[in-house]
């Protein structure tokens, strides 16, 4: 949590945390948003609100589901008698 003057921006909160996130996508194509909405970084902050950095997708998740499929053992079919 940071503690910011009134007025703050969402990179005034970026700059005031850099110390705090570990980033590897370079700020020029990281998308910014506030309580999962998509904002600019001129965005004012209101007291209570949370800045979250938006990173790519490194797998489409259709594709991540399938491989954690073929990963998972199969439960094994109960024999009735």
């Amino acid at each position: 949590m940071l503690e910011l003057q009134e007025g703050a921006t969402v990179a005034t909160a970026l700059q005031a945390s850099a110390d705090q996130v570990t980033d590897p996508v370079g700020p020029a194509t990281r998308q910014v948003g506030i309580w999962g909405r998509v904002c600019s970084t001129d965005t004012l902050l209101r007291d209570g609100d949370r800045v979250e950095i938006y990173r790519p997708l490194e797998i489409d998740p259709k594709e991540a589901r399938r491989l954690r499929g073929l990963r998972a053992p199969r439960p094994r079919a109960k024999i009735r008698r």
